[in-house]
């Protein structure tokens, strides 16, 4: 008998009460049309009520790949534990996700892990054991001591603990029963072997799979073709069909936000570098080309979400790909695509022309060995004790994604990010950086909303940081922020040191420049990669 159904008969069965995980990384690998199934069953019946939803990484982008906020219900959603949010302001209608609403109102039990945790401990799951143990997120905002993870008052439970093992601290995430799954692959036979060789990603779908089978839940998949029995080589099926209940075939799924379908985001075909769109001259480009200089040939770099993401991008239009060098560089993500570029915006997370595409566990298994050993990441806040917060501040509440793990366990840091935020406006004149308007937000605080990562406490481990911004560059010591260079055209004590609500440890005596290059717009022409 097929176990091919329709969307709304594979989510018919879900009961009250019950536990839901789901795939997806903002549009990638997002099964929308389950969540959308789910979404209007509970509109039609009010039925099912006061459900868990675990989702490992943030799932759609809450506009055209709308993803959790087709369960985003009051009385559908009770609970939500999520790697990362997606904040953005939908352009159509000028309003963030009704997800965020329902947290910013505190309407649902709402709990941020990292995403390190939330693979980590499917695996755990999947084993019966009694739980996930580990010292990443000591200190941060995930440590009971600083609120356990808790992003809304109704999320009273404490879902991790912070034990002791031998003397040392550590952070206990209990485990507990997914009663249903939702994954997205490419292709099912009717059987449900499920096969990936059309995704850019792999993410959490196979532990998901094993997480609910292991206490007897339910696995629901959402693939964009049906193929006949047979017809796959059995190295491709990464999912047997016993493991799967039912597959619902959805031929108009998007690849990802604004993209139907680009094979060489898996490499089916191979783009030419000089194809990719040249990246407007702003702060950010400004921040990326700076950063640049930071990356090494043949160190494996991660990079994290936000003015990070366009470094790769930068490089390949300076031309520093060219000649086939792009192999010389060693580029990943926290969601598993290896070499080619890394891509900024909705499309970050997976890369273009990569190599090799890793299970999302297992990459958060080389990211927490310290096989990252450089990582570009943005920032939000960075205060005068060396704590930098990225996962809720203002109105925003996207959680830590992977921050948290990249940060702890790479060797070599650089933060990036505009100086201030709201509203900055700049200009490039004759090389050099003006202030048009300033931004009304500061991003370095006397405090800051929360704690994702203590970079000083880092740097007394070990670690080298640098911060990275439109027109200053700091060194992060034991001590505090040593000032190392500044934008030509930028007075320090205006529009440095008075957007500062603290004084940074010192000035450097050999104060530099920044490079005039960075504030000219001259792109090359890059070959082919």
């Amino acid at each position: 008998m097929s176990k091919i159904v329709d969307a709304a008969t594979a989510v018919a069965s879900i009961p009250d009460g019950s536990t839901v995980g789901c795939v997806g990384v903002i549009g990638w690998v997002t099964p929308d049309a389950l969540l959308k199934a789910l979404g209007e069953r509970f509109r039609e019946t009010v039925s099912p009520k006061d459900l868990t939803f675990y989702f490992p990484v943030g799932t759609g982008d809450a506009q055209g790949i709308k993803g959790m906020d087709h369960v985003a219900q009051e009385g559908l959603m009770k609970r939500i534990v999520c790697g990362s949010y997606v904040n953005p302001v939908d352009p159509a209608t000028g309003k963030r996700p009704e997800l965020m609403r329902l947290i910013r109102e505190n309407k649902i039990e709402a709990y941020s892990w990292p995403i390190g945790a939330t693979m980590h401990w499917l695996r755990e799951v999947a084993r019966r054991s009694p739980g996930y143990m580990t010292r990443i997120g000591l200190g941060t905002y995930i440590d009971p001591q600083n609120g356990g993870g808790r992003f809304t008052e109704r999320a009273r439970d404490g879902l991790v603990r912070r034990i002791e093992f031998e003397g040392q601290p550590y952070l206990f995430y209990p485990t507990w029963s997914l009663d249903t799954v939702f994954v997205c692959a490419s292709s099912s036979d009717e059987e449900g072997n499920l096969s990936f060789e059309s995704e850019a990603l792999v993410s959490s779908n196979i532990a998901l799979v094993l997480a609910a089978k292991a206490h007897g839940g339910r696995v629901i998949a959402q693939v964009r073709r049906a193929v006949p029995y047979g017809t796959r080589p059995a190295s491709e099926v990464r999912i047997p069909g016993l493991f799967v209940d039912a597959v619902v075939v959805d031929p108009s799924m998007m690849m990802t936000t604004d993209v139907e379908f680009e094979p060489a985001y898996f490499a089916g075909t191979r783009l030419p570098l000089s194809q990719l769109p040249p990246i407007p001259m702003t702060a950010d480009k400004v921040i990326a080309l700076r950063a640049a200089r930071e990356v090494r040939k043949r160190e494996l770099s991660i990079f994290g979400f936000g003015a990070a993401t366009d470094v790769p991008l930068v490089m390949a239009e300076k031309g520093m790909f060219n000649g086939g060098r792009l192999k010389d560089y060693w580029f990943t993500t926290e969601h598993g695509s290896y070499g080619g570029i890394v891509m900024s915006g909705w499309q970050f997370s997976a890369n273009l022309n990569p190599d090799a595409i890793m299970d999302g566990t297992y990459q958060f298994d080389a990211i927490d060995g310290g096989l990252c050993r450089f990582a570009a990441l943005s920032f939000a806040q960075f205060d005068q004790s060396g704590l930098v917060n990225v996962s809720k501040f203002g109105v925003a509440n996207p959680g830590a994604g992977g921050f948290i793990d990249i940060a702890e366990s790479a060797q070599r840091l650089v933060f990036a990010g505009t100086f201030t935020t709201g509203g900055l406006d700049v200009a490039f004149e004759g090389g050099k950086l003006r202030i048009v308007k300033e931004g009304k937000v500061r991003k370095f605080v006397e405090k800051t909303e929360q704690i994702t990562y203590s970079v000083i406490g880092g740097v007394k481990r070990g670690q080298t940081a640098r911060l990275i911004t439109e027109r200053a560059v700091f060194d992060v010591t034991a001590e505090g922020l040593i000032l190392t260079e500044v934008a030509p055209g930028i007075d320090v004590r205006k529009d440095v040191l008075g957007q500062m609500e603290f004084a940074p440890w010192k000035v450097a005596d050999d104060l530099k420049l920044m490079d005039g290059e960075y504030f000219s717009d001259t792109p090359c022409q890059a070959e082919v990669g």
